[in-house]
Parts: C-alpha cells; structure tokens; sequence
C-alpha cells in the first residue's frame, strides 16, 4: 500500500513510517510530495494521507499523526502508548514538556533533519533504529509500571 504525507519530514512524519512498517503494513511505500500536491498525487497513486490538514490519519482531536494511526488502527500495546506519548510531545511545542524524553527526541529529529534535509528516504531509514530502540525503551518502561 502506498502512504503520502508532505515533503521535508521531521518528528512524526518519520515516527508515522516507522509505526505504519512495524505495526499496520510492512510492505508500505512512502512518498513525500509538496503540501500543496499531497491529496492530488494521494488520488492518483491511490495513497492513504498522514500529516496533513484535514485527514483522518492527521492531527485530529488533540492527536498527532501517530496517535492518530494507533486509534484508526487499533494499536493497543502499553509501550505503543508510551512511545505515542513521546513522539506527541516532540511534534508539538505546546506540549513538549509532557514528558522528558520528548525533548530529546525532538532534538535527534530535528538533528536528523538538519543533517540530511529533503532526503526523507534516508532519514526513515536512519531513524527507524532508533525508533526501534526507543519502543524498546517504551515496552521496558510499561512493564515495569514506570510510566513517566
């Protein structure tokens, strides 16, 4: 299946491919196009939108992207929540303090961003292990009842 969200990614538009790939289709394709062509090319490749206004797989209800995929989707899992938590915080400013690590991922995303600009092929695919490690971290830290 194909997915399609704006070019120039940062926070959830990298941690959306990673939760889509692990958790919803493992076969997924990603295309990053310009903000003013995503549902015009979403038509065309008959792609599912993410991160863009007025999609249900958007920032919809107080929601980023990713929490959003985890509702359509019905993703459950206590680290899944947490790691939700995480990438919430760092992809939105007003609700960066609302936990530590939020902080911290934004900054190693936007690091990624700085360092690798419009190649978001290359930023999935370097940041993907740490999104790995990090719901890892996640997973741990829910089953020990540490919930931060």
């Amino acid at each position: 299946m194909k997915w399609i969200t704006r070019q120039n990614a940062n926070v959830d538009r990298i941690a959306c491919p990673w939760l889509i790939k692990r958790f919803v289709d493992q076969d997924a394709e990603f295309l990053y196009v310009p903000a003013n062509e995503v549902m015009a090319v979403a038509a065309r490749e008959g792609a599912t939108p993410y991160d863009v206004k007025n999609v249900e797989l958007g920032h919809v209800d107080g929601r980023c992207s990713f929490e959003s995929i985890m509702v359509k989707y019905g993703l459950e899992d206590p680290g899944l929540k947490r790691l939700a938590q995480i990438v919430h915080g760092a992809d939105v400013s007003a609700d960066r303090a609302s936990c530590p690590e939020a902080a911290g991922l934004y900054a190693i995303a936007n690091g990624f961003a700085l360092v690798h600009g419009m190649d978001d092929h290359r930023k999935i695919q370097l940041e993907t292990p740490m999104y790995d490690a990090l719901y890892a971290w996640c997973q741990a830290e829910s089953a020990s009842g540490r919930l931060g």
